[in-house]
């Protein structure tokens, strides 16, 4: 995973993570902008974060329905609050 992860800027690897760690934020949105899907987000997830973190992360992860499109109540159609990224 080391050279997936050398393929993407610090910046990239930055947002991957933040975008993972967001509850809102689906897999399949990692994978249409950055081409990782699932298991590769694991991977980049367990070379860049501290074993405890990724363990947290994973724990977190798995009991979010919103993590997968076709898990996610339809009555959640965006992927972040409207208050998060102020301009």
């Amino acid at each position: 995973m080391k050279n997936q992860s050398q393929s993407f800027s610090a910046d990239e690897i930055s947002r991957i993570i933040e975008m993972a760690w967001e509850d809102r934020t689906p897999f399949e949105a990692i994978e249409h902008l950055f081409g990782l899907n699932e298991s590769k987000v694991i991977e980049l997830m367990r070379a860049e974060l501290k074993p405890s973190s990724f363990k947290l992360w994973r724990k977190r992860v798995t009991a979010r329905k919103t993590k997968h499109l076709q898990l996610r109540d339809p009555a959640v159609s965006r992927g972040y609050c409207p208050t998060q990224y102020k301009r």
